[in-house]
């Protein structure tokens, strides 16, 4: 649909519950072990995610101008194909397709396997068996038509919702286990200081990810310059609390020995503060929260290859743009997604995907960022139904804190670092390949 066709009918509440629903996940529950890890400490533990809800708020807050602006199907690829040619939009479908989207299907089937065989007492060696399984279910249940996938969705929301509020509600209510000390903030023994509050904030990125599409609906919004940046910064603060207070509620339950590093925290938080049933009961709501989100990155991100394959920007694309007779899904898509994901989860870890996709992600982020003083400079005229309030210097915070995740992620984990950007940059002379071979009748 074009912009000029779009329906201006969404106002705050909306907008409000769209901001809340993209971007809580299942990574609260998960990525606490690595921030306690990184730390061995409390309060810093919830700094870290203060500060990664406030770095967020002020990067939803930035990009949402380009969206609002550029209202084209294909959101943030559109904005950078906007600002700096086909090639970088490109580049940023690319590592959707080739990272993105497959890192977050096997790293949540790799958490929802390490869950699953410690809720029914199985052994570990059953964990990349249940990944595998779980991630090709979904995958599975996706082929059988997006009213399935839809329907899928809407029951996880319910149950995402669940655990979060019985754990922050009566968590916070139960008795204490353990004391925190909110002043200093300081780090266990032997850990520095610097090395720690940088590798938690990255650990945090994670859970905050989904912001990015917090934008597309500003060409549908009845008020966007006054209803978008009210939406973002109430819907990203009230996540910003709520994680906040679970993370709290985690470190009164167990001790500091007992999180850092166990991805099995948020089940042994539940089962000492409910019992054995109450807590297997939460673990379960978990389960279901992860299931759906594994489901909604699975139903978007086989629509992406699909999308370009449309236009065909991709090798291959008459295969990519395939849609099954019966229930019109993009098979061949959602299969080559899969079989990405299959390799990944046979290759890497929960936090290594994650942060390998968060810091790929940034990398994009950053560039959007960027994009938005570039717009701001050569195209005054442009109309931007929304612009980001405090500018310059919410934008700069937003960039700034992109380059620290950025440059943080380059320095104590490297490897990761040129993966991501080799699989990344990968994409350029497929382009470019693509271009010279692409048939000349196409447009």
């Amino acid at each position: 649909m074009l912009a000029k066709e779009l329906r201006r009918e969404i106002g705050t509440f909306t907008a409000l519950a769209t901001v809340m629903g993209t971007v809580i996940g299942g990574g609260v529950f998960f990525k606490t072990a690595s921030v306690v890890a990184a730390n061995h400490s409390a309060n810093m533990t919830l700094v870290a995610w203060v500060l990664g809800g406030l770095l967020t708020i002020c990067a939803g807050l930035t990009s949402a101008e380009l969206a609002a602006a550029i209202p084209k199907t294909g959101g943030a690829m559109r904005y950078l194909e906007y600002a700096y040619g086909k090639p970088v939009g490109f580049l940023m479908g690319w590592a959707q397709i080739l990272v993105y989207y497959p890192a977050n299907i096997a790293a949540l089937s790799i958490i929802f396997g390490v869950q699953f065989v410690a809720l029914f007492h199985l052994t570990t060696a059953w964990q990349l068996p249940i990944a595998i399984l779980c991630g090709l279910s979904i995958t599975g249940l996706n082929f059988l038509g997006a009213k399935v996938g839809g329907r899928v969705q809407s029951v996880a929301l319910i149950f995402k919702l669940i655990p979060i509020a019985v754990i922050v509600v009566l968590g916070l209510f139960a008795p204490a286990h353990t004391t925190i000390q909110f002043w200093p903030i300081s780090t266990g023994d032997h850990i520095g200081w610097g090395s720690a509050f940088c590798s938690s904030l990255l650990a945090t990125m994670f859970a905050y990810d989904g912001w990015i599409s917090i934008g597309n609906i500003a060409g549908e919004m009845k008020h966007p310059e006054r209803d978008l940046p009210r939406a973002i910064v109430i819907g990203l603060a009230a996540i910003t609390l709520v994680y906040t207070l679970i993370n709290l509620v985690f470190l009164r339950t167990l001790p500091i020995e007992a999180i850092a590093g166990n991805q099995n925290a948020a089940a042994d938080a539940a089962m000492r503060l409910f019992g054995q049933f109450g807590g297997k009961l939460v673990t379960i709501g978990i389960l279901i929260s992860v299931y759906g989100a594994i489901n909604g990155y699975t139903l978007t991100g086989m629509r992406v290859p699909f999308a370009m394959a449309e236009e065909d920007s991709l090798p291959f694309s008459k295969y990519f743009r395939r849609l099954s007779r019966r229930t019109y899904v993009p098979y061949f898509a959602g299969s080559v997604q899969f079989g990405i994901a299959l390799i990944m989860m046979l290759l890497g870890s929960f936090d290594l995907l994650t942060d390998m996709l968060v810091f790929v992600m940034w990398v994009f982020n950053c560039l959007i960022f960027i994009a938005v003083f570039k717009l701001r400079k050569n195209e005054p005229a442009l109309v931007r139904p929304y612009r980001v309030p405090g500018y310059p210097v919410i934008p700069l915070i937003a960039l700034i804190g992109g380059l620290f995740i950025l440059v943080t992620t380059l320095v104590t984990e490297t490897g990761l670092a040129v993966v991501g950007l080799l699989l990344t940059l990968l994409g350029l002379p497929v382009y470019y390949w693509h271009q010279v071979h692409r048939p000349k009748t196409t447009d």
